[in-house]
Order: C-alpha cells, then sequence, then structure tokens
C-alpha cells in the first residue's frame, strides 16, 4: 500500500479554494517565507536567489521537526503567521494534512513533474489522490562503521545479516571491553521503524473509510525482541541522538557504527572531522542477506494553508528538488549527503559530495542500490506525533528495565488508535 488513503472521514482538510496563485504584478519579485532545517539549506537559497528575479525566498533556520520545530510551526499556523513554506519529514506529512495545516498543491504539481521523483517518495506525498508536498530526498538506511576498530577486533568485513551484527557485536566488545558496536535511541523511533519497515512490517492500512492499524506484526516483533535481546546483554549503548555523549563516543572510538541513513554520512563527515579515512559504508544488515531498506526520515517541502504564494512557493521547491543548480548547492556544502528523490539527479549529488572522510568510497552507489530496496508496503498514519512521543516515552523505561521493546510497541498501539479516534477518525487497531 502506498499513502495513499480516501478524503472524507481519513483526512481532515482536502480542500484548496484556489486562491493561491501569486506571480509579480508590479515587476517585483514576490517574496516567500520559508522554514527549515536540512543541512544545506542556507547555500540552496542563496543560490536560488541569486539566479531568480521573480521569486525571493526569506529563510529562516530552526530547530529539526522533532527538536522543537514541528511545535513551532504548529503554533505559527494555528496564530496565523506561518510561513508559506516549510520543510516536514514523510512520517509527519499525513498528520500535518490531517490538521489542514497544509495545502493541497496538486494543481501546481504536473504529471511530469511527478515523473522526476522515486515512486516511494511521490507515495508518500499523495493522500486522497491530491498531492500535498515536494519531496526533497529519500532516505533509505545504510549502516557507517570504523574500519580499524572492526579490523582489532577480528571483523573482516560489514555485517550482512542481523545474526551477524549480534556476533560482530560480541566480539568487538570482547576485544575492547569499553567499546560496543552501536547505538539505541531510544528518542528516535524513527529509527526503530525504518528497521521494522525494512523487516516487512506494515503499521497502517486503509480498508474503506477506516484506518486499520497494527505495530505487533511479525516483523515488528522481530525487530524489538532483536533490540531487546542486544539491550540485555549489554551489546549497543542506549543513548540520546546526536547528543553529546553519543558524539563523544565516536571521537573517543567507543562506538563504531551508526545505524543511520543517506543523509547521515554527511553528518559524520561534519561531526568527525578528526576522523578521515577510518568510516566506511555498508548495505544495511537483513534478516536473511538480501538488500531491503525502510526509510529513515527524508524531507518534504509543504506549503502552509494560509499563504497566498502558493506557486511562488512551488518554483522554489521545484527549483530546489529537480534542478542540478539545487542539488549541488545543496551538496557542496560538505554538511548534506541526501540522496536526491529526483534520480537522475544522483549523479550531480555523487560528483558534489566530497569522499575524503571515506577513504574515497562511492557513498552513493551503496544510496542507490538501498534506495531501490526500499519496500513499498509502507504508510505513515494520521497521528505520527501522538505515536512516537508514545515510543519515546516508553523507550526511555527501556534502559533501566522498568519496559521492555515489545510492550512499548504495544502501548504505542493503542494511543494512536485513541488519538485518531479523538480526532474524529474512524480507527481499528
Amino acid at each position: 500500500m502506498t499513502a495513499t488513503v480516501m478524503c472524507g472521514s481519513l483526512l481532515a482538510a482536502c480542500s484548496d479554494d484556489g486562491q493561491h496563485s501569486s506571480s509579480p504584478a508590479d515587476g517585483k519579485p514576490v517574496t516567500i517565507t520559508f522554514w527549515g532545517w536540512a543541512k544545506g539549506t542556507k547555500e540552496v537559497v542563496a543560490a536560488f536567489n541569486s539566479s531568480h528575479k521573480d521569486v525571493h525566498v526569506n529563510y529562516e533556520e530552526i530547530p529539526a521537526g522533532a527538536a522543537g520545530g514541528y511545535a513551532k510551526i504548529s503554533n505559527a499556523v494555528k496564530a496565523g503567521n506561518a510561513p508559506d513554506l516549510f520543510n516536514v519529514e514523510y512520517p509527519q506529512l499525513p498528520d500535518f494534512v490531517s490538521q489542514g495545516a497544509v495545502q493541497d498543491i496538486s494543481k501546481y504539481v504536473s504529471a511530469d513533474l511527478k515523473s522526476k521523483y522515486l515512486d516511494q517518495a511521490v507515495g508518500l506525498t499523495t493522500l486522497g489522490g491530491s498531492t500535498w508536498a515536494l519531496p526533497l530526498d529519500v532516505a533509505p538506511q545504510v549502516f557507517y562503521y570504523r574500519k580499524d576498530l572492526f579490523k582489532k577486533a577480528g571483523i573482516t568485513a560489514a555485517p550482512t545479516t542481523w545474526a551477524e551484527f549480534r556476533t560482530d557485536a560480541q566480539k568487538l566488545k570482547k576485544a575492547e571491553p569499553k567499546a560496543r558496536i552501536a547505538t539505541f535511541f531510544p528518542d528516535d523511533p524513527s529509527t526503530f521503524q525504518a528497521m521494522a519497515w525494512q523487516a516487512g512490517a506494515q503499521w497502517f492500512s486503509t480498508e474503506g473509510d477506516s484506518w486499520k492499524v497494527n505495530f505487533s506484526q511479525k516483523g515488528t516483533n522481530k525487530v524489538a525482541e532483536y533490540w531487546q535481546k542486544m539491550i540485555d546483554g549489554d551489546l549497543v549503548r542506549v543513548q540520546t541522538s546526536f547528543s553529546q555523549a553519543w558524539t563523544s563516543s565516536l571521537q573517543k572510538g567507543t562506538t563504531a557504527s551508526y545505524l543511520g541513513a543517506s543523509w547521515g554520512g554527511g553528518v559524520l563527515a561534519s561531526t568527525l572531522p578528526d576522523a578521515t579515512g577510518k568510516w566506511a559504508a555498508a548495505p544495511m544488515p537483513t534478516w536473511d542477506g538480501t538488500t531491503a531498506s525502510g526509510m529513515l526520515g527524508g524531507t518534504t517541502f509543504a506549503v502552509s494553508k494560509d499563504s497566498k504564494k502558493t506557486e511562488a512557493a512551488v518554483e522554489f521547491a521545484t527549483w530546489a528538488t529537480t534542478t542540478a543548480e539545487g542539488i549541488k548547492s545543496r551538496i557542496a556544502s560538505g554538511t548534506s549527503s541526501s540522496y536526491p528523490a529526483a534520480p537522475d539527479l544522483v549523479p550531480v549529488a555523487q560528483s558534489a559530495f566530497k569522499t575524503d572522510f571515506y577513504g574515497g568510497q562511492n557513498l552513493y552507489a551503496i544510496y542507490s542500490a538501498a534506495a531501490k530496496s526500499i519496500r513499498t508496503n509502507w504508510a505513515w498514519g494520521p497521528a505520527m506525533g501522538a505515536t512516537n512521543t508514545s515510543l519515546k516515552d516508553s523507550f526511555a523505561k527501556v534502559a533501566n528495565g522498568s519496559t521492555t521493546l515489545p510492550a512499548a510497541i504495544k502501548g504505542a498501539e493503542k494511543t494512536t488508535v485513541a488519538e485518531m479516534k479523538n480526532r474524529g477518525l474512524k480507527a481499528t487497531g
């Protein structure tokens, strides 16, 4: 199933009054406001503004969505002073749509434009048969690891299966008792969700005008039980994502890998400059060794509900996501390694991304294979804020043993169904 669902009782806001087009009428450029946080965005806006006379973008960098950005956007929408355009990740897009915070931009998105993007990205930005955002990137899972630490522990190659990953974790801990192979992020459900997605789970589906919610499937349970054993066996760290403690463990070499996404390549390189040449990337371990991936994050451009400058906002978003200039300006910043949602621009991103940190390794070859393997049966629900809050609250208790990952998943399903019903949506668990 794709993210396409019916309007009406499933999505509260599926209309457009058609009064949102804009073009310069007095010879002056249309100025739009844009809020975002994706790496390299400042450079993209500067490149656009220097090459366009009809539209000018005023950019404000805000905290990442989960770090307060979404709350800022939601509050601005409620107050009637939201920006014209803002970034929203795929998981949160249905939530913004269901609450009527974004516009249906279908009439500004031609079939030709849609054809430029990966089908997976189009599916995740299409709800009720309408287009609600333009995709910037897709974010297949990637395994980043320290070659020297693996070699010291007698690990000759990156693990291709989760069974090998566990064995390697044991080898690493035995060789260096203070070291751990990776980190479980209690504050970041998206990593767990990507692994459940990879395992073939399908948390949300629709039947008629009702949502069906099922977190406790075979794939999800397998992932939850696996990581519970990894935590119980003290084979991984449990630390807040991108925290000072996590970064310090990478710098000191006491954490030997990062279960990330395509965009993580730039994050590591810019965060750990002193480790240049020590890191490598590999496909994500899978259950049977066959390439498969979920998506960890991924960003879109959405137009706020009250903007009267939709046409100009879409013009900028289109340029940023489908032109060589737009992609090159982002990647050349040195902080971004995002994988374009427009496949034809992958060579542009590849040539712009400096790979010294990875010893010259061709990361985009790994990203490409992973992107093509992203399972297409996944859809995000319309209340992911409630889902993720429940998961974060429960995941935080896993480390001290007061709950378990399987129990946390069951609790999140109940919370999600209750929130959907509270919003007037039909939902069954």
